[in-house]
């Protein structure tokens, strides 16, 4: 027993003696250890931090496309309402009412609102006219519990903000010296619980807490007729503490492809095409700019080289219902004596050519002639008869009409280092094609140049001012422009809006310009913060970040990203699946042999050059696609995951991808078309729809085809369509969800 306690007593001591070895490791070992920690720990913050930055660059970029297109849309129709209207004498009635709509004269009294009863079994706040701060309130608590302000009360208060919007300038002059402070808020996009938490931290509206909201209250979110209606009360209870800016998305027409219109008329089914009508009015009256002691500018999207803000007081805003709409530029206005006698001419040289000759000529004069007129071409897409040709700024811009080739610039030519600019316009005079020049800018196409350069632009890091290609309209301008305009009115920053930042505010041009913008969990849940700024007398703008989330607490910072991350993918993939038979024509230009594989440059390059987007390709490749034993990319392992809500086998390839690519643009047509929004539309009707988008497209669609479509989706066969189901059909659906819905209902 003696020899094993020794034994035992030997073994306890040794192990004692490694445990302090163990546990006093030496200082070299230490620092190596805590060296490869902190590298690991840099290594997947940067990871995450690139995953952040490039989710980013998907959500921006496919938001910047979806302008683009909207502005595309917008200065076809204006177009068509322009120049066709009168060329062929029976022009798109609805596309008239739409930019032009006729004031209905029930509207037109002032007391209408009246007329409209209020039911007893209504629950909602009932408000009385001048506003007091109980209505205020009423309507905070009615909003809060998801009610819904009676239609009566809505035109009311519309009416009454209207009459206060009329007597407003252009420009709002403030002063800190009545205030301690003036607090400054950027776009909210229908988030109410965004404005109620504003108003939480910050304090309701009143003497004491003065708001200056800067542009874009409306669109995107679900909430837009009740921010917009709580900001118009708190505007007519405190008209000299509560001031609004206009904003891109104050505009009638934006409002039909990011869903304020689809809003009202859903809420308000009896009265929302006159409640539409005074928005737009209202839209249109709002402020473009506010100055706080002579030295802050705040303009929700920025400025240009030719903003002129003297001038910009002197404008009559109103007058721009949409900046979208382009200043009419018809062909009343150019000289068509001219032509004639151009046009005179060249049937007298007509004459005198072979009878082939003019027997083809004569065949060009056909109803195929004509429907060739109605048709837009893409390639003409860069002319412009409308903003490129304005000598007011040769630095900014808007998306021009797809012009027809009937209708289309003629280059001349120019040096090299010029920009290219359109010096003669085609156009169809009595059944013949005639040059004339296009006319000098008038008057209020400055105006209008000038308010859409303070909605649309967008800051840059380099000098000068080009045009903003990216949203299509406005124009990039650089820390020399901002100098510029604030010496020479003697200001000293310049705030906007317009950007989403994921801290909910950003500084450039060395801190001259300021973004701010309020709308937190923009893209998706946890993608960015929402901000405020507070300026003092001593004009120090101080911020104040916050998030509305119920669930973006509990996750942690990986998940969040994740989350984000996931969101902008799937939304990417779907432009993959849309723009499908041009990316594999893209890919088969490469593939010679029929590989079916394309080398990473090349794969990237085709998606650079169709999809037009600013994100990094060859970052994002493991995401998208997967690569073959060589290394090279299997291309269509792009579409894989992706696949049609509701197959039908009577839709073309073809054009079930056109379908599916401008799905949105067509769902505007429709709500044009849809006068009573019931959500049907008659076969003729559809027709009447794809007319207008083929001519959009400057595609020619099959008569045929449309109608196998019209028949394959009036399931009850009563000759209507219901578009929601029409839509439904032609939404990308990725099949891993579809995967995982199953395996959930399983379990």
């Amino acid at each position: 027993m003696g020899c094993g306690t020794s034994v035992a007593t030997e073994t306890q001591g040794k192990r004692v003696e490694t445990d302090e070895a163990v546990k006093t490791p030496t200082p070299a070992l230490t620092m190596k250890a805590a060296v490869l920690i902190q590298r690991w720990y840099r290594r997947y913050v940067a990871r995450l931090e690139m995953r952040r930055r490039y989710t980013w660059n998907i959500f921006q970029s496919i938001e910047y496309a979806g302008e683009q297109d909207q502005l595309q849309l917008s200065s076809f129709f204006s177009f068509m309402l322009d120049n066709f209207t009168q060329l062929n004498g029976n022009g798109p009635d609805l596309i008239s009412q739409l930019l032009d709509p006729v004031v209905d004269p029930w509207l037109d009294r002032e007391t209408c609102y009246n007329l409209i009863p209020v039911p007893e079994s209504y629950t909602g706040p009932r408000l009385s006219f001048p506003l007091s701060v109980s209505d205020t309130n009423a309507l905070l608590s009615a909003f809060k519990e998801q009610q819904t302000l009676h239609a009566r009360y809505v035109l009311q208060l519309l009416y009454e903000t209207k009459k206060l919007l009329k007597q407003m300038p252009n420009i709002i002059h403030l002063s800190t010296s009545y205030t301690k402070e003036i607090t400054i808020c950027g776009d909210l996009h229908g988030r109410l619980d965004d404005l109620l938490l504003i108003f939480y931290k910050n304090g309701l509206p009143s003497a004491e807490t003065p708001y200056v909201f800067n542009g874009d209250f409306v669109d995107r979110g679900k909430k837009s007729i009740e921010v917009v209606i709580l900001l118009f009360a708190y505007l007519l209870l405190y008209p000299d503490y509560m001031h609004l800016n206009r904003g891109n998305h104050e505009d009638h027409i934006m409002n039909l492809r990011y869903g304020f219109t689809k809003e009202v008329m859903q809420k308000y089914k009896t009265h929302g095409r006159e409640i539409l009508q005074l928005f737009q009015d209202i839209f249109s009256l709002l402020p473009v700019a506010t100055v706080i002691d002579g030295k802050i500018l705040i303009v929700h999207g920025g400025i240009s080289d030719q903003t002129d803000l003297d001038f910009l007081s002197s404008i009559e805003r109103h007058k721009v219902k949409s900046a979208l709409r382009f200043p009419r530029r018809s062909l009343e206005q150019l000289d068509l004596g001219q032509s004639y006698r151009q046009a005179k001419r060249m049937r007298s040289t007509d004459s005198s050519r072979p009878s082939s000759s003019r027997s083809h000529s004569k065949n060009q004069r056909t109803p195929n002639l004509r429907k060739r007129r109605c048709g837009l071409s893409r390639q003409d897409s860069a002319a412009s008869i409308s903003s490129s040709s304005s000598s007011s700024s040769s630095s900014s811009s808007l998306c021009s009409p797809r012009t027809p080739s009937c209708l289309s610039p003629r280059p001349c030519p120019s040096s090299p280092s010029m920009p290219y600019t359109v010096n003669v316009l085609q156009v169809p005079f009595l059944d013949s094609l005639s040059s004339v020049p296009p006319p000098s800018p008038p008057q209020h196409e400055r105006e209008w140049k000038q308010v859409v350069d303070i909605l649309w632009s967008d800051p840059k890091t380099q000098d000068g001012c080009s045009p903003n290609t990216f949203r299509g309209g406005g124009c990039y301008f650089g820390p020399d422009v901002t100098q510029r305009l604030l010496l020479q009115h003697g200001l000293q920053l310049l705030i906007r809006s317009h950007e989403c930042k994921q801290e909910g505010y950003e500084l450039c041009h060395g801190g001259q310009v300021i973004t701010i913008f309020s709308a937190s969990n923009y893209y998706e849940e946890g993608s960015n913060r929402g901000a405020y700024i507070k300026l003092g007398r001593e004009l120090v703008p101080r911020f104040y970040q916050y998030q509305v989330s119920r669930t973006t607490r509990k996750l942690t910072l990986t998940q969040r990203v994740r989350a984000a991350e996931g969101s902008a993918l799937r939304a990417l993939k779907e432009k993959l699946f849309a723009h499908r038979s041009e990316l594999m024509a893209g890919f088969q230009q490469y593939d010679q042999n029929n590989t079916g594989s394309v080398s990473v440059s090349e794969w990237a390059q085709v998606l650079e050059s169709v999809l037009r987007l600013d994100v990094p390709w060859r970052t994002l490749r493991p995401h998208l696609t997967r690569l073959a034993p060589d290394g090279s990319v299997e291309y269509q392992s792009c579409f894989e995951d992706m696949g049609p809500g509701i197959p039908l086998p009577q839709v073309t390839p073809n054009l079930a991808e056109t379908l599916f690519r401008y799905r949105t643009d067509i769902e505007i047509i429709f709500n044009i078309i849809d006068k009573d929004h019931s959500g049907l539309i008659s076969t003729e009707e559809f027709r009447h729809t794809w007319r207008l988008f083929s001519a959009h497209l400057g595609v020619d669609i099959d008569d045929r085809a449309i109608d196998d479509l019209a028949r394959s989706i009036d399931f009850n066969k009563d000759g209507s369509i219901d578009f929601t189901e029409f839509l439904e059909a032609f939404r990308v659906v990725h099949k891993l969800d579809n995967k995982d819905q199953q395996l959930n209902g399983k379990t």
